[in-house]
C-alpha cells in the first residue's frame, strides 16, 4: 500500500506525544485542524443536539457525531432530531448510512447544508434490518461498492470524510485487508475502527491487536474506538494500537465532563468532577433540551433510559433509579431530580 502525504506527520506527532508522555494533542483530519484527538461517538437514541451541547460546554473534544442517519431518510423524511445543529455546540460529523452512491452524495450535500463539518460513512452497524439493505456492517464485505461510495462523496464535498468500520475478530471473515486498502485508495480522510466484530457484544473485549494492525497498514489516520472509559483505558488504547486519536461512546453519557477530565489528567492535573447537585442540573438541562427538540412525552421516555448514566455518575443508589421510572411528566421529573440529587450531594 502506498503511503499518502500526511502519514509521516501523523506518525511523528504520535512519536513526539509518546516521548513527552502526553497522549492527547491536536490532530489534522483532512482540511480540519482540531484542538484534540478525542472524539464523541455517534450513539443511537442519545447523540442528538442536547447531548452534544453538554459535551461542548465542558470542552476537550475534537468534535461530536450525530446519531446514524439513513441517506433515504435524510432525503425524503428529514426529522429535526437528526438534522438540528445547535449554535451552542462545536464541530459536528453527520454519520450517514446507505449503499447507493447517488443517494449518499445528495445526503452528504444536505448534511453540509444542515451544518455538518465532517461526514462519516457507517460500515459498522450490526442491526439485521440495516444489513439486509446492504448497509452498515454489510458494506465490509462489499469493498468495491464501498470504494465507489467514498469516491462519490469526496467528489461533491470538501468536508473531511471518515469511514467507521469493525474488525474481523474470530468470525472467519477476512475483510479488513480489502476494506483498509479500499478506504485508503478511494480517498477517505481517516478511518474509525471499532475493535469488535459486528456479531460481538459489549461483553467481548475490544481487539486492540486488530486495531494496531489496521493502523500499521493504513496511510491515513486511524481513530481507535471501544472500551475507553477512563485515563488508564485511554492509555492502553493509545500505547497498544498507535492510533492517531480515540472515539469514546457510552462512557460520555451522563458525564459530559469526561473529555475535559481526560485532558486534565493527561497534563498531570487533578480534576474535580461536578458535585451530585451539579450533575442533577446537567441531567435536567439534558431533558429540557430533549423537550424543546422533540416533545415532553418523548423526552420523558428518553429521560428514563438516560437516568442510569446520570445516577451512576452521581453515585446514587439503584432504588432511586427504580423510583424515577414511574415519574409521569417533565414537571415531576424536574421536582424529583432537584430533590434527589440535592439531598444526596455529599455522596
Amino acid at each position: 500500500m502506498v503511503l499518502r502525504p500526511g502519514r509521516k506527520t501523523t506518525i511523528m506527532r504520535s512519536f513526539y506525544a509518546a516521548q513527552s508522555g502526553k497522549m492527547i494533542h491536536p490532530l489534522q483530519l483532512g482540511n480540519l485542524s482540531l484542538p484534540s484527538n478525542l472524539i464523541q461517538a455517534p450513539l443511537a437514541g442519545v447523540s442528538c443536539a442536547p447531548f452534544r451541547e453538554l459535551i461542548a460546554e465542558f470542552a476537550g473534544v475534537a468534535y461530536c457525531a450525530t446519531e446514524m442517519i439513513s441517506a433515504k431518510t435524510l432525503l425524503h423524511r428529514p426529522l429535526r432530531r437528526y438534522t438540528y445543529k445547535s449554535p451552542r455546540e462545536g464541530l459536528l460529523s453527520f454519520q450517514l448510512s446507505g449503499n447507493q452512491v447517488l443517494e449518499l452524495q445528495k445526503a452528504a450535500e444536505l448534511a453540509c447544508g444542515y451544518g455538518a463539518d465532517l461526514i462519516d460513512l457507517n460500515c459498522g452497524c450490526p442491526v439485521a434490518k440495516i444489513r439486509k439493505k446492504g448497509c452498515g456492517s454489510k458494506l465490509l464485505s462489499l469493498s468495491t461498492t464501498l470504494a465507489q461510495i467514498i469516491q462519490g462523496i469526496k467528489s461533491i464535498t470538501t468536508a473531511p470524510l471518515s469511514v467507521k468500520i469493525r474488525v474481523d475478530g474470530d468470525s472467519g471473515d477476512r475483510f479488513n485487508t480489502d476494506v483498509v486498502k479500499a478506504v485508503n485508495d478511494a480517498g477517505a480522510d481517516f478511518l474509525i475502527v471499532h475493535g469488535r466484530h459486528w456479531t460481538e457484544h459489549y461483553d467481548t473485549a475490544v481487539r486492540l491487536d486488530e486495531i494496531a494492525s489496521i493502523v500499521h497498514h493504513s496511510a491515513i489516520p486511524v481513530i481507535g474506538n471501544g472500551d475507553v472509559k477512563d485515563y488508564p483505558s485511554l492509555q492502553k488504547m493509545f500505547t497498544t494500537t498507535g492510533c492517531a486519536g480515540i472515539m469514546i461512546g457510552r462512557a460520555g453519557v451522563g458525564q459530559p465532563w469526561l473529555f475535559q477530565m481526560l485532558s486534565a489528567q493527561d497534563q498531570g492535573q487533578t480534576y474535580c468532577k461536578p458535585s451530585t447537585a451539579e450533575i442533577g442540573q446537567l441531567f435536567l438541562k439534558h431533558i429540557q433540551g430533549l423537550v424543546e427538540l422533540d416533545n415532553e412525552i418523548i423526552a420523558t421516555l428518553q429521560a428514563r433510559k438516560l437516568s442510569k448514566y446520570y445516577f451512576r455518575a452521581a453515585g446514587l443508589p439503584a432504588n432511586l433509579q427504580a423510583e424515577f421510572q414511574y415519574l409521569p411528566h417533565f414537571n415531576a421529573l424536574r421536582e424529583w431530580i432537584g430533590s434527589a440529587f440535592l439531598s444526596n450531594q455529599n455522596r
